[in-house]
């Protein structure tokens, strides 16, 4: 039904009493983004976490329904990994505890372990010798829906060949050949059975198989990897110089980031060549050319080159290596301080060893007790009874000595004749932990005495360190009585002069009867309540009052100047 005329001006003129709300500005809308950009990808990293800890809904309902194994999309970027620390686990020789995570993994969360957890899983497995637990957990993999993964399959032939064991090299690669086809077995599995064959003593074998992998018109594709296994295969079967050529051609080929045919561990297989060779100046030269190729050596790098110097009467050229480490941001380990230390005492080189001991500790690097042992006997040796009795000193504290390092130093100081010294060792096990004190070390401390006419001054510090703890506990049984009388005298000080502080005022004011009368009775009434308050804070300050009578301390007292500022006003 059309409108009239004036209907429509009304109409309009109801719309006018509303203005159009304005868009919003920029800075409202500030309110629904960011300040920064970095709070932006806070946020973005926080949505991540929530989602590999919370997973979708609809992951949690297909885990919920009865269903057949099911194989995850090996292209799905989100599929969860095993947990980084579970990698660090197996990488510190803790597979047991990596295991057990990997449980965890499978019967709590709701979603299936990806490729990636079981190659982590077997290849520190392998690392560790616990090839048999390597084998049951692919079984186990191929029992739950996986297809059979080139990189396991590899990582347990390099296993089986590691330990010498060709059969099972065969075998694994067998059991994967014909699961995959001869065409798809991938580069990773060449080197190992390469490794297979020269256990066997079939080298044509092995360098056909080489020559199929790298050879001419090879369709095999080798990565890196790949590639560092077939070098180890040559290098250790006295095919170096082959294995050279292969690392010369890796190098043509290396191209990045297009094209990666060699990284660090391509170039520790040419150095552990060289130095099987005799060769340790090529050795070096190959180390020290890492970064032409954008490859940064780290601390195991470096120990393995430091270690054969070492062993082959190299120690100046090792002890070079170890200071470059700080140009290249590499931070020596305690393996490295132990192969310098070693080494220095088997050269009659005791205060180097020693220096290099106490660089290792200032470090805040933790070592053993034997390397600890070694460093001690090792100045023993030579003399230098003192400086190990100093770094007995220094390691008392860090490392939990047994029998046999206390006998030591205590041998030690009793052939140098210092049985004074022995006396303060005993008195400090004694007073820090009295179990270290077994009996067989009273035992070997009164016979050593015995020696010297001695023999009662052990009996006798075990008396005189008991009188001193009980004659501490005493002390401080007094202390906190003296405390409490303090506190008690500083309260009835200070209570009364700010419940009662218009004394004179009310002294001068003495014509007022009344008055004087009145504050008489609230003097009696305010001095019965300053022996509770001064009771309470007590019992506080001797530390048998708790938090709920403190509480009853400090309201009566606010409670008692707040009456007296109500006195005084009066």
């Amino acid at each position: 039904m059309a409108l009239s005329k004036p209907s429509i001006l009304s109409h309009l003129k109801t719309l006018t009493k509303f203005p159009p709300t304005p868009p919003p500005s920029l800075l409202s809308l500030r309110h629904l983004s960011f300040a920064t950009p970095e709070d932006a990808a806070a946020d973005r990293r926080r949505r991540k976490r929530r989602l590999r800890i919370e997973p979708p809904l609809n992951s949690l309902r297909q885990s919920q329904q009865p269903q057949q194994t099911q194989r995850p999309s090996p292209n799905n970027p989100n599929v969860p990994k095993l947990p980084e620390h579970a990698s660090v686990l197996t990488d510190c020789r803790k597979t047991d505890t990596a295991l057990e995570n990997y449980r965890l993994l499978i019967n709590e969360a709701p979603f299936n372990p990806s490729n990636t957890t079981y190659r982590i899983l077997v290849r520190g497995l392998v690392d560790n010798d616990k090839i048999e637990k390597g084998v049951e957990l692919k079984d186990e993999m191929l029992a739950k829906g996986f297809e059979a993964d080139k990189v396991v399959y590899s990582c347990l032939m390099w296993g089986f060949a590691k330990k010498g064991n060709a059969d099972g090299v065969f075998e694994i690669y067998e059991e994967l050949r014909v699961k995959v086809g001869d065409d798809f077995v991938g580069g990773g599995v060449y080197g190992s059975l390469m490794k297979g064959y020269f256990l066997k003593g079939m080298e044509s074998e092995a360098m056909e198989c080489y020559k199929e992998c790298v050879g001419e018109g090879s369709k095999v594709k080798m990565d890196a990897v790949a590639y560092n296994y077939v070098l180890d295969a040559l290098s250790k079967n006295g095919k170096f110089d082959e294995a050279l050529k292969l690392f010369d051609r890796m190098l043509g080929e290396h191209s990045p980031p297009k094209r990666l045919s060699v990284n660090l561990g391509s170039y520790n297989v040419i150095v552990d060549g060289y130095c099987a060779e005799g060769k340790f100046s090529e050795a070096i030269e190959v180390f020290k050319s890492m970064g032409e190729k954008r490859c940064a050596p780290d601390t195991l790098s470096y120990n393995n080159l430091i270690e054969q110097l070492c062993k082959n009467g190299m120690l100046a050229e090792g002890e070079e290596l170890y200071r470059g480490m700080a140009e290249k941001g590499v931070s020596p380990d305690e393996f490295t301080f132990v192969l310098l230390m070693d080494t220095c005492f088997a050269e009659d080189r005791p205060d180097d060893a020693a220096g290099y001991f106490k660089t290792m500790v200032e470090a805040k690097l933790r070592p053993n007790l034997g390397v600890y042992g070694r460093c001690v006997e090792g100045l023993v040796k030579v003399g230098k009874v003192d400086e190990a009795k100093s770094f007995f000193d220094l390691m008392v504290g860090k490392l939990r000595m047994d029998d046999a390092s206390y006998k030591f130093i205590m041998k030690s100081l009793f052939d140098i004749g210092k049985p004074d010294e022995v006396l303060e060792i005993v008195g400090r096990m004694l007073r820090d932990d009295p179990s270290d004190f077994t009996t067989e070390l009273q035992e070997f401390a009164k016979e050593e005495l015995g020696k010297l006419g001695r023999e009662d001054e052990v009996v006798k510090l075990m008396e005189d360190v008991e009188r001193e703890k009980a004659e501490a506990i005493a002390a401080a049984a007094e202390a906190a009585e003296n405390a409490k009388a303090s506190a008690r005298a500083a309260v009835s000080s200070l209570i009364p002069s700010k419940l009662f502080g218009n004394k004179g005022l009310d002294e001068d004011s003495s014509a007022n009867t009344e008055n004087a009368e009145a504050t008489a009775e609230n003097g009696e009434l305010q001095a019965g309540k300053e022996e509770n308050v001064i009771e309470q804070v007590g019992d506080i300050a001797s530390g048998n009052a708790d938090s709920t009578e403190e509480l009853k301390a400090s309201e009566v007292i606010e409670a008692e100047v707040i009456s007296d500022s109500k006195i005084g006003t009066a």
